[in-house]
């Protein structure tokens, strides 16, 4: 998966985090450019799952 291929597939998962996370936020979301580590964290904080579990879910959106 190209980088473009990405940034379209991740606009499509954070309109889906946030309908199943409300308190998700923007900023949480936008924190993802370029940091993927760093945002799996603060979506395994927000949501209680692993990262292989958001990875998995992920790929399925």
């Amino acid at each position: 998966m190209n980088e473009d291929q990405f940034k379209g597939k991740w606009n499509q998962v954070k309109g889906k985090l946030k309908q199943k996370y409300a308190d998700l936020t923007d900023d949480d979301l936008k924190y993802a450019e370029g940091k993927s580590d760093e945002l799996l964290g603060r979506l395994q904080e927000k949501t209680g799952k692993t990262k292989e579990q958001l990875k998995e879910q992920i790929d399925k959106w």
